[in-house]
């Protein structure tokens, strides 16, 4: 892929994340980090400034959608775009209506189906408005508490907490080896899922705003988290995306799916210790155990990956909605 077709896509990634007017300064730095901080970590090539370029020129208003959509050249290109833009547009909820006519001019000035780009945002917002408790038990975890049955009870809620965070931060390992731009919008509501079971599991009842501030409070941006996976793609694993769609077969995008691996398990280890500790814990405590859960998160991913891959392999897309009302 020309890097000019890059930078196309992740300035429109950058347009739908700013595109409701509300970002805060931190959410933009945030933004700004990811385009910034995976460019640098793929050295000085072409792919990495022009991410780089795609932040600037978004964020100055150097650019309209129509010209970017004039830069992708092939339906699969223009069709992820979209996909990305309805990721990031619903990353934090239900998009608005700023963002709807956003994505309405984007779907125009990408010349798609208007029915079939319908049916796309309207799964985003199912995903976004996902209920936050789980609809039924799974084997995984009837098989967990038949073998915490005989432990104390204190334990046994600690175990079993461990095991629902391994299982949300090895699912959502898998969703970044499927070519479909929607399966990273499902990371956050799974997240947000595991959070609220988490704290379920110490006796708090949370919502979802209570869940919004904790995870902002932590320093993991929704938007910001959704934006940095499809950066990564770009620069790493975007036409290995494409070729995994046409073919219908997972893609190779280790980084993104050890980061969804690690990042998820590092919110659900401080949420578990927020939570079980009676929610005593500062901010700032709070973002220096995540940075210390991240960095043992990445050490476990090596001995996670072939469950992350095996999940992938289970995963079908046509049935994400169900599968994130029953997680």
């Amino acid at each position: 892929m020309q890097a000019s077709e890059i930078e196309a896509l992740g300035t429109i990634c950058v347009l739908a994340a700013l595109a409701d007017g509300t970002m805060s300064d931190g959410e933009r730095e945030h933004v700004k980090a990811a385009f910034e901080g995976v460019g640098e970590g793929a050295g000085e090539g072409a792919e990495a400034r022009a991410l780089a370029s795609a932040f600037r020129r978004a964020i100055l208003g150097k650019t309209t959608i129509e010209a970017e959509a004039r830069a992708l050249t092939t339906p699969e290109a223009r069709q992820y775009a979209f996909e990305m833009a309805v990721a990031v547009c619903d990353a934090d909820g239900h998009h608005s209506e700023r963002e709807k006519r956003f994505l309405d001019g984007l779907r125009a000035s990408l010349g798609l189906d208007q029915a079939a780009s319908a049916a796309t945002l309207a799964q985003a917002d199912e995903l976004a408005d996902i209920g936050l408790a789980s609809q039924a038990p799974t084997a995984a975890r009837t098989a967990a508490a038949t073998a915490t049955a005989t432990i104390p009870a204190d334990q046994k809620i600690a175990a079993e907490v461990d095991g629902s965070i391994l299982r949300y931060a090895i699912l959502n390992g898998a969703l970044e080896l499927l070519p479909q731009g929607l399966a990273t919008m499902a990371i956050v509501p799974l997240q947000m899922k595991m959070v609220y079971g988490v704290g379920k599991a110490y006796g708090v009842s949370l919502d979802r705003g209570h869940i919004k501030e904790f995870i902002a409070t932590i320093g993991v941006g929704m938007t910001s988290q959704v934006v940095e996976g499809f950066a990564r793609d770009l620069l790493g694993g975007f036409a290995k995306k494409l070729l995994g769609k046409q073919a219908g077969k997972l893609v190779s995008a280790s980084t993104g799916a050890a980061m969804s691996f690690a990042t998820t398990y590092a919110l659900g280890q401080v949420a578990k210790q927020y939570y079980a500790g009676g929610r005593k814990l500062s901010s700032v405590d709070l973002r220096a155990i995540f940075g210390r859960e991240v960095e043992r998160a990445k050490g476990l991913y090596a001995q996670y990956r072939p469950q992350v891959e095996e999940q992938a392999r289970t995963v079908e897309p046509q049935k994400l909605l169900a599968m994130v009302r029953g997680a």
